[in-house]
């Protein structure tokens, strides 16, 4: 393995970079597909996006999302084709080019020539293609978007053709008028997923009309409430509630007689009387009572008692037929039929009068229940007095070629003049607007062709049952309540650039054929086919069975016709690929965001239903939206958000992933997104796991530095049988973190999975590496130290290939490192396979050694707690600890294979195990509220009662028998807590004894001071202090160095004395000696120099300097018969050698090397230990020894 950098050196933003180049280098995603080629599919859908913006977050975490699922389906021996697609069709890329050219009508097209004006839409569809490319592939996504699908390539139209002549055949597509939300800016009706995606709060007119009844001997007149006087022209009925009670009111001042519901009679204005006034005039009214805001659904503060008295009460129903005088007369023809009351339950009581005015070709349930009442037939040849571009038209000859709001004005005041306004206001409420002209939207009958959606609700139902869903709820709520009020889906748009429908027809409109592939149309036709946009197709004619022409319907599809036809057209289906497709469908996989619940989601289903009767796909995760650190939606024109890119050229690809990836937003809530957030997923999670890394490859290059063979792996079978306790406990950890992410993935739970990763990397890092520092060091021996380092090479590695779907950048940046030490090693980490558990997780008590090492880590958590209460630094040594625990098996493994990591970590001397919960301990119970409350209800008082009183042997036979009856309720031990308490010994105040505890173990340390344990202190602190100095040096932990102290007290004697009784614990923490300053040679290399003040009451002064050669003079002397000038050559020699390079050679030699390079001067024998000493410590030793 090659040497690493230090983590703030390493660049994570462009290490990904070199990545994404080595990948293209190699073709690595190419190489997987070829490498998989031969398993079993796994068929993931790409939804389509419009190429005529730049990704933004919510695209970059769907992609995120679809590239982790993907990649662990590669991993887990599965071939995944992954095509991006492109929207290409509709609205969006009409909409640009409209404001592009300066088309405001249909005409304007028309008069352009819908060929050049659909070769303006195909040239900017793939404008961004090759930004998107860029950003996409930048996160680390791999798709295909060379093999990329568009919707208007001829063969993905032609599969579009194919799916509608199938629903034609199954009788499921029909012609008709269907009132829908229309935007004026596109000149095209919206489907209600798109009506319903851009509200805003806006002032409206509202006004109250009367109708005069006809034949009413009192000359009553029914007041009508609406928002949208543009409609009045149009009206063709009124309509009441059947249930409702109506009142018919004199006001007592001018005399006008209204009738109303009663529960809305206070809705009417204050009206002051003056004589002559014609009834349903408002020339006399005072407008005090007009709204500025709110509606005529509020309450009125007007005591309306004293204005209207009640002539008569009368039940809706009565009124049903009940005929009234027009307020225009533009539809007079319909005077037989219309211009009557009508009754539905649609009429409510909360705003208005309680009677509504009725359009049908501008209202939904205006049109229903016209047409179910007979005033309008359910045909092809309904009025709309409204035309493409909202105005009105020839039929309303007041205000021909009016745009429609724009005449609410003149209207009111045309109502006015006929003396038929009882009262207008403003009216201030949330109003639907065109997701692209943001223009107002309007509800507007058009002609269109639908699929008969309402006939496949329960199938649908049905089909839904059998998709599995993340989060779920989304599934079983809003999915489920969308399906159960499914509606006939328009499917066709006025509109060109789009799939024409393939529907030609007869000029009376009776003989139809649906064209479902272009060789039909060809044989039919004559006519060679190669485009099937509407100016290539347009001209085509196919002769009649009754003679004469067929015309081709001018009409497009709806783009969301085309994205749900997706599963089938991107393969060309059924003209090719059929035996792809008919063995793998439903599809496994698809993600996008929570708004497709009533966009792609849907129309899949719809179709797959239609045409199968399946779904089409078995596999969903939903996620939710990215809004800006505000929580309000990210505006490129507020510029309150970041950019993407400048997030993943400041962290890293891999960082943005994960920060995604392990919010609120994989499980369909909002993400508040944040940089830091992104900042502190490469703190917290990223540097502790290169940390990891660094410091293993450190420790395998310092076995060739030092020497020793160079690091080579042990068999991991051998490894598994290591003796050692945290090589057992952190093998069996990793196959706990690749079982899980295994069942996490297999379930589709991607948030889950970060969380644990965190806390193994933390596992991996603070208790591992930590613990085992001595050993990865190699100052418990070679062997050991190999065991250790084999074992963290493992670990990593596998770890890497379990995160290598999540964080493709980093995960392959370590593996190219680590597989130089692992013959016959994968080219890419994304070609090898996700790991699986080695053999018998838990044969060696994997499960016991995790809960152990977990309650250990516990132990020294609760020992600090303790040391901080009473300000006992971690330096100063303390006597003993006891730790209290019921379980036997753990205290053995915390008196055993654990004790010596706790007694270091807590700087303690002796251990106490303790299995009688009373000795120092009483234990209390209390009942989980949080359980119990809803089981229990009433209950509940009486059962806390009982559980608060139990004895200390109640509880303890509670512990052992695992549940307990309380007033007939049977309690788990999930339902009380225990809680121990410390005993402190009568004798022992709390600055002498203390204890914390966490529920479950207890942990007491004696707090008394010793002075036995004093020198100890001050070995540690002296230890930091050089530690220190090393950190502050910019050492590295394998860089040699020797180390000299200096008393710089008045008494020399204390310190020397203390470092001399703790001599091997020091050496033990730092690996050499401590040696005085009086034995630094003058050739030596000084380091670093620091002198230290008031430690422990102590002054002194620490050296660092680079491994000198020591010599035995008088050996080296007899070495030439005691010439004292050629042993003095012999020296100079020496020192001018390479301190490594000697030290190689002297291991080579076996402790001996022949020198005979000096001039003049015979050959001689050095032998190393004997004549010369590569290091001062080496020297004192073997001085000392003798």
């Amino acid at each position: 393995m090659d040497d690493v950098c230090e983590g703030k050196d390493f660049s994570f933003a462009k290490e990904e970079e070199k990545i994404l180049q080595w990948w293209d280098e190699v073709k690595a995603f190419e190489t997987q597909l070829q490498l998989t080629k031969d398993c079993p599919e796994y068929i993931f859908y790409d939804g389509p996006p419009f190429a005529t913006g730049l990704p933004h977050y919510g695209h970059i975490l769907a992609g995120t999302i679809k590239d982790i699922v993907t990649r662990y389906q590669s991993m887990t021996g599965h071939h995944v084709t992954r095509r991006f697609g492109w929207d290409c069709h509709g609205l969006p890329v009409e909409f640009e080019i409209d404001t592009k050219l300066g088309i405001k009508t249909k005409q304007d097209v028309l008069n352009m020539g819908i060929d050049k004006y659909n070769e303006e839409c195909r040239s900017i569809v793939t404008r961004y293609v090759s930004e998107w490319e860029k950003i996409i592939s930048r996160t680390g996504r791999w798709i295909d978007f060379k093999n990329d699908y568009k919707t208007m390539d001829l063969k993905f139209m032609e599969s579009v053709w194919w799916v509608f002549g199938q629903l034609f055949q199954k009788d499921l597509v029909y012609r008709g008028f269907k009132v829908m939300p229309y935007s004026t800016g596109c000149k095209t009706p919206l489907s209600n997923f798109e009506a319903n995606s851009n509200y805003k709060e806006v002032p409206d007119p509202e006004i109250m009309v009367t109708f005069p009844i006809v034949g009413d001997p009192d000359g009553a007149a029914f007041v009508a409430w609406t928002t949208t006087p543009w409609t009045l022209p149009s009206n063709l009925a009124l309509c009441v509630n059947a249930n409702f009670v109506y009142v018919k009111v004199r006001n007592k001042f001018n005399g006008k007689i209204y009738v109303v519901a009663e529960s809305r009679r206070s809705e009417l204005p204050v009206e002051k009387a003056k004589k002559g006034t014609p009834n349903g005039s408002v020339n006399d009214t005072e407008s005090a009572n007009s709204k500025t805001k709110g509606s005529s659904g509020g309450k009125s503060k007007n005591v309306v008692v004293d204005t209207y008295e009640d002539l008569e009460k009368f039940p809706g129903s009565s009124l049903v037929g009940t005929k009234y005088v027009p307020l225009f007369d533009y539809f007079k023809e319909f005077s037989e039929v219309a211009f009557k009351v009508l009754a539905d339950d649609y009429v409510t009581s909360d705003s208005g009068t309680g009677i509504v005015h009725m359009a049908p070709a501008f209202g939904e349930d205006d049109y229903r229940v016209c047409v179910g009442n007979q005033i309008i037939g359910k045909g092809e040849n309904l009025i709309v007095a409204v035309d493409d571009d909202g105005c009105f038209t020839d039929k309303i000859t007041d205000f021909c070629g009016r745009y429609i709001k724009d005449a609410d004005k003149d209207i009111i005041q045309a109502v006015k003049e006929k003396g038929r306004l009882v009262k207008t206001g403003s009216f201030t409420h949330p109003y639907p607007f065109c997701w692209r002209s943001d223009t107002p939207l309007i509800y507007r009958a058009v002609p269109s062709w639908f699929v008969s959606v309402e006939k496949l609700k329960d199938q649908l139902l049905e089909n839904n049952k059998q998709t599995y869903w993340v989060p779920d709820f989304v599934k079983e709520k809003r999915f489920h309540n969308w399906l159960e009020n499914a509606r006939d889906w328009a499917v066709s748009r006025s509109r060109f650039w789009g799939t024409p429908l393939p529907v030609w027809i007869s000029e009376d409109g009776l003989e139809r054929v649906v064209i479902d592939s272009i060789e039909k149309l060809e044989k039919l036709s004559g006519t060679k086919v190669t485009d099937l946009h509407r100016h290539n197709i347009d001209h085509i004619t196919i002769p009649s069975s009754r003679g004469g022409v067929l015309h081709r319907v001018e009409d497009v599809f709806d783009c969301w016709f085309e994205s749900g036809s997706m599963p089938y057209a991107y393969l060309h289906y059924p003209f090719e690929n059929v035996e792809l497709f008919e063995k793998n469908f439903p599809g496994n996989f698809i993600a996008e965001g929570l708004d497709q619940t009533r966009g792609w989601f849907y129309t899949l289903m719809v179709l797959s239903t239609a045409l199968f009767g399946k779904p089409a796909f078995k596999n969903l995760i939903c996620n939710g939206l990215v809004l800006a650190e505000d929580g309000k939606k990210m505006s490129k024109r507020l510029k309150n958000y970041p950019s993407p890119m400048d997030v993943i050229n400041d962290y890293g690809a891999d960082a943005l992933r994960l920060y995604m990836i392990n919010s609120p937003v994989v499980r369909a809530e909002p993400l508040r997104f944040k940089k830091d957030g992104v900042y502190g997923v490469v703190k917290d999670v990223f540097l502790p796991w290169y940390n990891a890394y660094r410091f293993l490859v450190q420790n395998a290059k310092r076995l060739e530095v030092e020497g020793s063979a160079p690091f080579v792996l042990i068999d991991q079978a051998i490894i598994q049988q290591s003796s050692n306790v945290l090589d057992q406990w952190i093998n069996s950890a990793t196959q706990s973190l690749v079982l899980f992410v295994r069942k996490e993935m297999d379930a589709y739970r991607l948030y889950t999975v970060v969380p644990y990763l965190l806390k193994f990397l933390d596992n991996l890092t603070n208790i591992y590496v930590r613990f085992n520092r001595k050993r990865l060091k190699g100052r418990t021996g070679e062997e050991d130290c190999r065991m250790a380092l084999s074992t963290l090479y493992y670990v990593l590695l596998t770890s890497c290939k379990a995160m290598a779907p999540f964080t493709p950048f980093f995960t392959e940046v370590l593996y190219q490192n680590l597989r130089k030490a692992c013959a016959g090693s994968e080219e890419s980490i994304h070609f090898c396979s996700f790991p699986s558990v080695q053999g018998k997780k838990y044969e060696m008590g994997g499960e016991r050694i995790e809960q152990s090492v977990n309650r250990m880590q516990t132990i020294i958590d609760l020992g600090r707690n303790i040391r901080e209460r009473h300000n006992k630094p971690l330096k100063t040594p303390l006597k003993e600890m006891i730790v209290v625990h019921p379980d036997a098996d753990f205290l053995d493994d915390i008196a055993g294979k654990l004790r010596e990591y706790v007694l270091e970590e807590l700087n303690v001397i002796s251990f106490v195990p303790c299995n009688d919960p009373l000795k120092y301990a009483y234990l209390r119970a209390e009942p989980d509220f949080s359980v119990l409350g809803k089981r229990l209800g009433k209950s509940m008082g009486i059962v806390s009662k009982e559980v608060k009183a139990m004895s200390q042997e109640d509880i303890l036979a509670f512990e052992k028998a695992g549940e307990l009856t309380v007033a007939s309720h049977t309690l788990a031990m999930t339902d009380i807590k225990i809680i121990r308490g410390f005993k402190r010994p009568e004798s022992m105040t709390e600055e002498q004894i203390d204890a914390a505890g966490d529920g479950d173990v207890l942990v007491i340390l004696d707090l008394r001071p010793d002075e036995g344990l004093v020198e100890a202190g001050v070995a540690r602190e002296v230890v930091n202090r050089i530690q220190k100095l090393r950190k502050k040096s910019t050492l590295e932990p394998t860089d040699l160095v020797e180390v000299y102290f200096k008393s710089l007290d008045e008494d020399e004697s204390v310190l020397r004395q203390i470092l001399l009784s703790q001599e091997l614990n020091i050496r033990d923490a730092l690996g050499s000696c401590l040696l005085p300053s009086s034995l630094i040679p003058s050739h030596a290399v000084i380091l670093a120099e620091e002198n230290f003040h008031g430690i422990s009451n102590l002054s002194f002064s620490i050296v660092l300097a680079r491994p000198a050669l020591t010599f035995n003079s008088d050996a080296i002397a007899s070495l030439y018969g005691g010439n004292a000038i050629f042993a003095n050559n012999l020296m100079v020699y020496l020192l001018s050698r390479d301190h490594s390079n000697l030290k190689s050679e002297f291991q080579v030699g076996k402790g001996k090397i022949k020198v005979h390079q000096i001039e003049n001067q015979p050959a001689v024998d050095v032998v190393l230990g004997v004549h010369v000493f590569l290091t001062v410590g080496d020297h004192l030793l073997s001085t000392t020894k003798s």
